[in-house]
């Protein structure tokens, strides 16, 4: 498959548009997490390397979804799904059980170095606490990038990033929720509740559960300072 390169991100469903951003390759990276429908998956990896986390292997296995690096620690993904991605040319890199960094935390910097645009799904919707890990650790990376699956997506925003966000359905909640301590110079447009120049504190985090304008199809947010998650709820679960 080709490497999709643009300052236009298409999601199944959800398209960013980055006003200001360097053309970057793009990456799935498929976790262990709450795993998403294999059709949502054929669709979102359609001209895009494909990097497995450990247990994340066993979607593509299902999907026939070769993948070109598989990596963990390996105690979560089947036998013979391993196998399966060794014998169609996959390489691995396999980390000792006991370490000090989770197997997502050494994919994303791995697609910090290689310089992507990381897509990372695969990674919600089971234990808080990998959640919370997932989310923080991917903020501050620096990765540009999203965590997304059929329900939920979260993109990041950087220091003097402006982005839109298309989605293909009205969604049922948008909050903005600050990665570093304060983010600063928030301005959005779109959004029921708007915010001109504002700053947002990690320690209260008002700004949640907004929504689109009734008729609005786009979502416009520009910050000035700090790392934002901008948290997009398809469908109550």
């Amino acid at each position: 498959m080709g490497d999709i390169m643009s300052s236009i991100v298409n999601l199944p469903e959800i398209k960013i548009e980055y006003s200001a951003s360097p053309q970057q390759k793009q990456l799935v990276l498929i976790g262990g997490g709450r795993q998403p429908k294999g059709s949502w998956l054929q669709q979102l990896v359609v001209g895009r390397k494909i990097w497995c986390i450990d247990h994340g292997l066993d979607i593509c296995c299902q999907n026939n979804l070769i993948p070109e690096l598989v990596l963990g620690d390996f105690d979560s993904c089947q036998a013979d799904s391993l196998i399966w991605a060794k014998k169609n040319g996959a390489s691995t890199e396999q980390f000792n059980s006991k370490k000090d960094f989770t197997d997502t935390q050494a994919a994303l910097t791995k697609a910090k170095v290689n310089n992507t645009y990381t897509i990372l799904t695969g990674a919600l919707g089971k234990r808080f606490d990998h959640t919370y890990s997932t989310i923080f650790s991917f903020g501050h990376t620096g990765n540009r990038g999203c965590i997304t699956d059929e329900q939920e997506t979260i993109i990041f925003i950087y220091p003097d990033e402006e982005i839109t966000i298309i989605p293909d359905f009205i969604p049922k909640a948008i909050s903005l929720l600050p990665i570093t301590d304060t983010v600063q110079g928030v301005t959005t447009r779109g959004l029921y509740w708007e915010l001109e120049n504002a700053e947002l504190r990690q320690n209260a985090p008002y700004a949640v559960s907004n929504e689109l304008i009734p008729g609005e199809q786009e979502l416009h947010i520009a910050i000035c300072h700090g790392i934002l998650a901008v948290y997009i709820l398809k469908d109550e679960m």
